[in-house]
């Protein structure tokens, strides 16, 4: 089997922060939450990489601007050379697809993994959709049955919108423990991959933090009965929060910090590696939430982003 870009990342402070993951990687370098040691940049994803996943005919469609253009949900890129879709469309999700999959090695290493970035759950092996070309949680789950000695994953995915993409790839496999919660009155209406959902929790537009962290914490519960996984994929994403257009729920900055420090508390009680990505978040604040609950999370001691 090929080398796979986990194996291939360099551990540096990148050179353009604003450009690479502004604005939130930005705010969390410059206040001091993270140490420049603790910063990992990946390498882009290679085509060989993606092919452990997704076909060679779907990879081919992407040389198509139309066909990006669809994907992203933006008409006017389909008139865009395609070169220039590679570049700037195209290329920062690769990055983004490395830093997935780097985390997955780095979360077994460390314990806890952040990938500032990914989290593309409406791609699957086949197509796109909903702003994601690449089925980067499919990928991070087969790298880690393929090459990380891992054998049961638990995808615990609190994105405002159903993630149909991995569902579609992974939902058969009983080595995949998929938790959902999503608000079933917005995109993407995928009832055929809400089947392949081990536990399903349908959270409502208007849906507020109290009843929201209280079906957390019902959801996880049960989910540990069920499955006891050897890696914990969290796919977080702040479009759950109050005045996001896209997820219509309303869920305070607190609440979203509270929900990752309980996702990051029941892997690490239990001594299970977590990767999170932060996925979807349409309002100018997501970055201040992240990085609010990044250091929450340092404080609580659930992650080490410092070194005493």
């Amino acid at each position: 089997m090929r080398k796979l870009i986990g194996l291939d990342a360099k551990s540096k402070k990148p050179k353009n922060l604003s450009s690479l993951f502004s604005p939130l990687l930005s705010t969390v370098f410059v206040e001091s939450l993270l140490e420049e040691k603790s910063i990992v940049e990946p390498l882009k994803a290679k085509k060989h990489d993606l092919l452990v996943v997704h076909s060679k005919a779907y990879l081919n469609s992407l040389k198509c601007s139309a066909t990006v253009a669809k994907i992203i949900e933006v008409p006017a890129v389909a008139s865009f050379p395609n070169y220039l879709v590679q570049q700037k469309l195209l290329l920062p999700f690769l990055k983004q697809v490395g830093g997935t999959i780097l985390a997955a090695k780095l979360a077994t290493e460390r314990g806890w993994a952040i990938n500032i970035g990914g989290g593309f759950h409406h791609s699957s092996a086949k197509r796109g959709g909903g702003f994601c070309a690449f089925a980067d949680i499919s990928l991070c789950v087969h790298f880690a049955f393929l090459r990380l000695r891992i054998s049961r994953v638990m995808i615990v995915d609190l994105d405002a919108h159903q993630g149909n993409g991995h569902e579609t790839d992974l939902g058969n496999d009983s080595r995949v423990y998929i938790l959902d919660m999503y608000n079933p009155d917005i995109y993407p209406f995928d009832t055929r991959a809400m089947r392949l959902i081990d536990h399903k929790v349908e959270v409502v537009s208007g849906t507020t933090s109290k009843e929201y962290l209280k079906k957390l914490d019902e959801a996880l519960e049960v989910a540990w009965r069920k499955f006891q996984p050897e890696l914990v994929v969290y796919n977080a994403g702040t479009d759950i929060l109050d005045g996001d257009r896209l997820g219509l729920l309303k869920i305070s900055p607190d609440g979203i910090t509270c929900s990752d420090e309980k996702v990051f508390r029941f892997a690490g009680d239990r001594e299970i590696p977590i990767v999170m990505l932060t996925s979807g978040g349409y309002t100018k604040s997501s970055a201040r939430v992240i990085a609010d609950s990044i250091e929450n999370l340092s404080r609580k001691g659930l992650i080490q982003t410092r070194r005493g």
